[in-house]
């Protein structure tokens, strides 16, 4: 059992409250983690502690800051077996993906050691006599809220983000992911001042009370009805809200693509971490020309991934997926694979394609975060578009297609954060988008992240009148 403590300050131990979370291994069903939860004490010790050593971290050099962070991902990187191990025990990732995830987090707190030393203000164009700038600085405390799916790599992400431009953080883990939280937050904090980086654990209370509390901003990866509670917090507080949440996102499927091809990004986006990635592909508009073979050879990749993908993250979890495909059955979907809850212990569910969707359907409608690939036919490349653009949502899309005008109508008019031609996944580092709708407000990664966790100010500086 992995028994996970709090920090607070420069001191470590069990939270106060007289509640205690147990995570049970996804694979196996058997407990792999108990942690004593936060207690609102705790949280408000937490936010005050980080609030103490807010004024030395800002005054502390960007340089230092930096290397306080490359030392932090040095430690990140010889750690990343452990986490791996972590991260397989607690949310079902197989330890090779888990792997590659710690190694992105990895390069997130690198680059943001490179980049923040160059975050700075800058000069304008004023008369001969002043000197006029702008200046930035950092918000102050930070709320970090982070998610169970991808717990590392977008921990070092927010975290990186608001050590290095000068602020303090109290950061939260997902309560089904604590111990890999609590061990990166060993990791990161002998880097720090004591202070600068907080830890609390625990479920939603805990997180309602860290976003009501008095820091300046709460950065939330997860659900959108939690981004839109903590939304509604900062409403009330001033804190700024900076959220990434759910999606549903589209796949467009042209006339003139190889259907082997197409299909073979469609499992990809669809099953890759059994479904449980933001960005996975939810829902799939097939041009009727090419949909009979594409649908064929989708119900072959996933008969394929059936052996290599990880269990969800809990049963609860693979309730609410299946709930979803069993009620697209009953209004006239046709399960080409999958769609079964397996035998034995553990949160499986197979890689399951769905024919003959429609768009009143949960599975199209809404965010299933599960290896489910719903498919439905179109007529045309402008009545896909037009579905893919009707959702609550709006974090990413991708579209599969030979037609540069395609391609072009495609990006400009998809109303999402991030938009993908020919490949589901990928990107240059250093990329960043706004979410949309209900998939949430304000840049996640990239240098305008930096932007996020800091403030700017105008500055105008006179000489004081001769003979003073």
């Amino acid at each position: 059992m992995n028994d996970v403590e709090q920090l607070i300050g420069d001191t470590w131990g069990p939270g106060g409250s007289d509640r205690t979370l147990t995570v049970l291994n996804p694979e196996t069903g058997d407990p792999v983690t108990a942690v004593k939860v936060s207690s609102e004490a705790d949280v408000a010790a937490a936010v005050k502690a980080a609030r103490d050593a807010a004024a030395g971290w800002a005054r502390t050099a960007p340089a230092a800051r930096a290397a306080a962070l490359h030392a932090a991902a040095d430690a990140v990187e010889a750690a990343a077996d452990e986490l791996a191990e972590l991260m397989n025990q607690e949310m079902g990732k197989p330890v090779g993906g888990a792997r590659d995830s710690i190694g992105a987090g990895v390069g997130t707190l690198r680059q943001y050691a490179e980049l923040g030393p160059t975050h700075r203000g800058r000069s304008l164009a004023g008369n001969d006599e002043a000197i006029d700038l702008m200046a930035y600085g950092p918000r102050g405390v930070v709320a970090v809220v982070t998610p169970w799916n991808d717990p590392v790599a977008v921990s070092c992400g927010l975290l990186g983000a608001a050590l290095v431009t000068g602020n303090t953080v109290v950061y939260k883990p997902s309560e089904r992911t604590p111990a890999t939280g609590w061990r990166l937050a060993q990791l990161l904090a002998p880097h720090v001042p004591a202070g600068v980086l907080s830890l609390v654990n625990g479920d939603g209370p805990v997180g309602a009370a860290l976003a009501s509390s008095e820091v300046d901003v709460v950065a939330h990866v997860g659900s959108t009805a939690t981004g839109r509670a903590i939304a509604a917090a900062c409403a009330t507080t001033g804190a700024k809200a900076l959220l990434e949440n759910g999606g549903s996102d589209p796949l467009i499927v042209d006339a003139d693509v190889d259907p082997r091809w197409a299909a073979e990004q469609a499992a990809l986006g669809s099953f890759a971490n059994s479904g449980q990635i933001c960005v996975s592909v939810e829902r799939i508009y097939v041009h009727r020309d090419v949909a009979g073979p594409f649908l064929e050879a989708l119900a072959e990749q996933a008969r394929t991934w059936a052996g290599d993908i990880g269990p969800l993250v809990d049963t609860r979890l693979r309730d609410g997926v299946h709930a979803q495909v069993t009620a697209a059955v009953e209004a006239g979907a046709r399960v080409l694979t999958g769609g079964e809850v397996p035998d034995g212990p553990g949160a499986y569910y197979p890689p399951t394609v769905l024919a003959d969707c429609t768009d009143d359907m949960a599975v199209l409608r809404e965010e299933t975060f599960g290896p489910v690939a719903p498919v439905a036919t179109v007529d045309s490349f402008g009545e896909a578009l037009a579905r893919a653009a009707d959702s609550p949502y709006g974090l990413a899309a991708t579209v599969l297609t030979g037609s540069m005008s395609h391609a072009q109508q495609a990006w400009r008019e998809l109303p999402a954060g991030t938009v993908k031609i020919n490949a589901v996944f990928g990107g240059a580092p250093g990329g960043a988008a706004h979410p949309r709708r209900g998939s949430g407000q304000g840049f996640g990664y990239g240098p305008e992240l930096l932007d996020e966790m800091t403030v700017t100010k105008a500055v105008h500086i006179e000489a004081p009148p001769a003979g003073w």
